[in-house]
C-alpha cells in the first residue's frame, strides 16, 4: 500500500470517528490532519471546519464512479443466480453458499447506490441496466443470457456443477474489477468496498472449489 493510500485511510479513520485523532484531543495546531496533495502539489492541512463538514479528503475520480456503477449491475446478476439455488440445487452446502452470496451482495448494492447518491450521481437500477456492460464498459465474469437460461433450466447435480462454474468465473471477474479500482481509484470508501469484495469473494471461490469435490 503506497504512502498516499495509507495517508488517505488514516484521514478516513479520523473522519469516521468524529474527527478525533488517536488521542482524545481535538484536531488543532498540535495534531493537524493532512490531506495528501496530488503529484507535484503540496499537502494541505485541513481546518477544523473542513474536518467537521465531512468533505471528502480525496474526491472520487472516474474510476471510482465507473466501479460503483458497474459493480451494482455485476452484484445483481450474482443475486439473481443465487436465488435459483433453493429450488434447483442438490447440494446442501451449495444452497448455503448461495444464500450467503445473496445476503452479502444485496446490501452491498444498497451501499454502493447510497455512495453514488451522496456523491451527486444518479443511483443505478440494476434490473434495467442490462447484463453485458454499463456505461460503455464490458464487465468481466458476467454470464451470458444463454448461460443464464441454461442455469435456470438445470436441476440437481447438473445445476450444482453449472452454478459453481459460472459463479466462480463471476467472482473472478468481480475481483478483477476490484483490483483495478484499488489501483486507479481515489475514494477511501470505494477502496474499502473493493478490499472487502476481494476478501469475501476469494473465500467463496475456495469454498466452491471444495463443495463438489466433497
Amino acid at each position: 500500500m503506497g504512502l498516499r493510500r495509507i495517508a488517505c485511510c488514516a484521514v478516513g479513520a479520523v473522519l469516521a470517528f468524529g474527527g478525533t485523532a488517536c488521542t482524545s484531543q481535538e484536531p488543532g495546531p498540535s495534531n493537524p490532519v493532512v490531506q495528501p496533495g496530488k503529484p507535484g502539489e503540496a499537502n494541505h492541512t485541513l481546518s477544523p471546519e473542513e474536518i467537521e463538514s465531512g468533505v471528502p479528503v480525496v474526491p472520487p475520480n472516474a474510476a471510482d464512479f465507473d466501479y460503483a456503477e458497474m459493480m451494482i449491475v455485476h452484484h445483481h446478476q450474482a443475486v439473481e443466480m443465487s436465488a435459483l439455488a433453493p429450488d434447483r440445487a442438490a447440494n446442501a452446502s451449495l444452497k448455503g453458499l448461495a444464500s450467503r452470496i445473496a445476503d452479502t451482495q444485496d446490501p452491498e448494492i444498497g451501499a454502493m447506490n447510497e455512495w453514488l447518491r451522496r456523491n451527486g450521481k444518479p443511483t443505478v437500477d440494476p434490473s434495467h441496466a442490462g447484463h453485458g456492460g454499463h456505461a460503455g464498459h464490458q464487465m468481466p465474469g458476467m454470464a451470458t443470457p444463454e448461460q443464464l437460461a441454461e442455469l435456470k433450466a438445470a436441476t440437481g447435480p447438473a445445476f450444482d456443477e453449472l452454478f459453481v462454474r459460472l459463479m466462480t468465473r463471476h467472482h473472478e471477474g468481480a475481483i478483477e474489477m476490484a483490483n483495478v479500482v484499488r489501483k486507479d481509484g481515489s475514494d477511501v470508501k470505494v477502496q474499502e468496498m473493493a478490499d472487502n469484495i476481494v476478501a469475501e469473494q476469494s473465500d467463496e471461490i475456495r469454498r466452491m472449489s471444495t463443495i463438489l469435490a466433497g
